[in-house]
């Protein structure tokens, strides 16, 4: 059996870039580790290219079913300046390179050698262990986590709580190491204006038409911010760094607990907790323009396509009359949502376990309950009532820039933390099972 940094190894040298994706070689690989170790599997696909895999250990029936789930997609290198080939998974001053190296094939390494360690003790679980490898998650899982709960949701039943991305790293504030585990993620909203006004001949003056009417809503997105909101997931992580922080940091985070003082404080943050901003609202992005088919035509309608991020516990018509404060009514809106959206209260049943494992490695650490600005697949399981834990243990160096990493060039991760990472999770389904047996 390879170790778990030979496995990252060879998984990021399959290119599974996505789109177009094509991960049927890198899952026909992981499906023939776990059936030489005698482990049953379960290849499904919408499309045969595209497919996802499904290992069980049987466990005796005293525990509810525990899913590990991750992608093996990976997003584009495409205009980016990489110092080593982004394939090519080599080793170099104690980091494996490579695109996925933290999104997430480093992951998904982690948690096959947990997986295959747990199938090798010879000692059935207490429930059973459910490993699930997926295609798409970076072009919405349409192919891959979706397609399973929609099509194939009987595999999961019974699950109630699952780990995959992104959780259980540092992240140094005020001299002290928090980890962030992921307990909430916001919920993708795909927005399209379409502004309308006079047409006519390229050459005459015009005003307040359609053109003017798009500049003036976009300068105003890029001018002024959605309302500041306080979810139960981010009051749990202010609470948690409140009560082991001092001096000027924690001035600034108690700031941040009352939605009356949270946005001039967001100007008070360093450039390293800027990330912590999009929890707090509602956010969109424009990302796509159309509009005009003719140089000498001025067009009698535009739109454009805004890349929004709900909060959980509010749904979309909250969120776009939130927009039409900031932009204005002249201006026709329709909108779609990638599921449903998220509830405002997570279960935090499995929190205190997946902390004290931080802790047995790093004593130092303070874990706190953290909502994700984006999205990933624990929102499609989300569907089936599952608890999904962003928990990807990773000891990282200090000055180690995750967030700067991740998609980015140069992509890395030292080979401690993935050793360090796949040992956490095998205790973690190790400990699962006798606190949560019957």
């Amino acid at each position: 059996m390879p170790s778990p940094v030979e496995l990252l190894q060879t998984l990021i040298r399959f290119n599974t870039t996505n789109p177009p994706g094509m991960e049927a070689e890198a899952i026909t690989y992981l499906d023939g580790l776990l059936t030489e170790a005698g482990i049953a599997t379960t290849i499904l696909a919408r499309t045969a290219s595209r497919p996802n895999l499904i290992a069980r250990i049987p466990g005796s029936g005293h525990a509810p079913p525990f899913l590990m789930q991750g992608h093996i997609d990976v997003v584009p290198t495409t205009g980016q300046q990489w110092d080593q080939e982004p394939f090519g998974g080599r080793i170099i001053d104690g980091y494996v390179w490579g695109r996925g190296a933290l999104d997430m094939k480093g992951g998904v390494a982690m948690m096959v050698d947990a997986f295959l360690r747990m199938a090798a003790s010879q000692q059935p679980p207490a429930g059973d262990i459910i490993l699930c490898i997926l295609s798409d998650e970076e072009n919405g899982g349409n192919e891959g986590a979706r397609f399973l709960v929609e099509e194939h949701a009987h595999h999961f039943e019974g699950v109630e709580y699952c780990i995959g991305e992104f959780g259980g790293f540092p992240l140094e504030l005020g001299g002290r190491r928090f980890y962030p585990i992921q307990v909430a993620e916001r919920v993708g909203v795909l927005i399209d204006l379409t502004f309308r006004g006079a047409a006519g001949h390229g050459s005459l003056p015009t005003a307040g038409g359609a053109m003017a009417k798009l500049g003036t809503a976009l300068t105003r997105l890029d001018r002024k911010r959605m309302p500041v909101h306080l979810t139960p997931a981010t009051r749990l992580m202010l609470e948690g760094m409140i009560e082991h922080t001092d001096g000027a940091t924690q001035r600034v985070l108690r700031l941040l607990l009352d939605e009356r003082t949270a946005g001039p404080a967001f100007k008070l943050l360093s450039s390293r907790l800027s990330v912590l901003e999009p929890v707090f609202r509602n956010t969109v992005n424009a990302t796509v323009v159309r509009g005009g088919d003719k140089d000498n035509v001025v067009p009698a309608e535009v739109s454009v396509r805004l890349d929004g991020r709900m909060l959980p516990g509010f749904d979309p018509d909250q969120m776009i009359e939130e927009l039409r404060s900031v932009i204005g009514k002249d201006v026709e809106i329709t909108y779609q949502t990638e599921g449903l959206p998220a509830v405002g209260e997570p279960n935090l049943g499995l929190f205190d376990l997946l902390a004290r494992i931080l802790k047995d490695r790093d004593p130092l650490a303070i874990p706190v309950p953290f909502l994700l600005p984006a999205v990933t697949d624990g929102r499609w399981f989300g569907r089936l009532g599952i608890q999904h834990y962003g928990f990807l243990p990773m000891q990282l160096p200090a000055g180690f820039e995750f967030q700067s990493t991740v998609h980015a060039a140069n992509e890395r991760i030292p080979t401690a933390a993935v050793n360090n990472g796949s040992d956490a999770i095998f205790d973690l389904l190790e400990r699962y099972q006798g606190e949560h047996g019957n």
